[in-house]
């Protein structure tokens, strides 16, 4: 996992996060919505749903916010019907993009996807074209301005044979096996560990090294992708 930091865009999303919380909500919100409807409102019986919970909480969403978009779904479920779709595409430099979205039109959807990829000088891929170079993972950041003893993090994490942990400058980033990634993540809230982001991520195998011109219409193209509606997460194998 090493040559790539994931504090850089860790501080890139606390930023606009705090431009654009309501915004971070409403998609966290549409995530759970979609994830009730898969499998139930009960997070012990629904891991799709306790994922996204552990996200929600990472990102500092309210609990009350929570269960109202939980609640909200459960009584609406038969009128949620947001498609899980997944773009694969090249942007500058050859890197590997994967764009992941929650859509109800996915005509619309791809039109708009498309257009940001042809203006940043990529191109949309086919299905598979991008995504043997990921794999998924959970992805647990802790910083250490959070003044948690690394002894802690690392027994704590060890304890589930977490797949890596990788310390770096800001803190540590503890990679797990999608199946056990619900179980560590509770484990470090049951410890009161502050964790910075926690999610289930398109993590690459290799990276990309691009110029400085190459990085900034990168990060162009995925600032806006972030900003369209139906997308909800962007991963890419740039090494910035």
């Amino acid at each position: 996992m090493s040559g790539h930091s994931k504090f850089h865009n860790i501080k890139k999303t606390k930023d606009k996060a705090d431009a654009i919380r309501g915004k971070v909500f409403t998609k966290i919100g549409r995530e759970l919505a979609v994830a009730v409807k898969l499998g139930g409102p009960d997070p012990s019986t629904n891991n799709k749903l306790a994922d996204v919970i552990a996200k929600a909480k990472a990102a500092n969403m309210p609990n009350d916010n929570i269960q109202r978009s939980i609640s909200k779904a459960s009584g609406e479920i038969n009128t949620v019907n947001y498609d899980d779709v997944v773009y694969e595409g090249y942007g500058p430099a050859g890197t590997a993009v994967m764009v992941v979205c929650l859509t109800d039109n996915r005509n619309r959807t791809a039109g708009d996807v498309r257009h940001l990829f042809d203006k940043s000088g990529g191109s949309l891929g086919t299905n598979g074209s991008v995504s043997y170079l990921f794999s998924q993972k959970g992805v647990i950041v802790i910083e250490k301005e959070a003044g948690v003893e690394e002894d802690v993090i690392f027994e704590t994490a060890l304890d589930f044979g977490v797949e890596d942990i990788v310390t770096e400058e800001e803190g540590f980033v503890v990679y797990t096996p999608v199946d056990s990634f619900k179980d560590v993540v509770k484990a470090f809230e049951s410890k009161n560990i502050p964790l910075a982001s926690a999610e289930v991520e398109y993590v690459p195998s290799t990276y990309i090294v691009p110029s400085e011109s190459e990085q900034e219409r990168l990060e162009k193209l995925i600032d806006a992708l972030e900003n369209l509606d139906d997308v909800q997460e962007v991963y890419h194998n740039a090494d910035i």
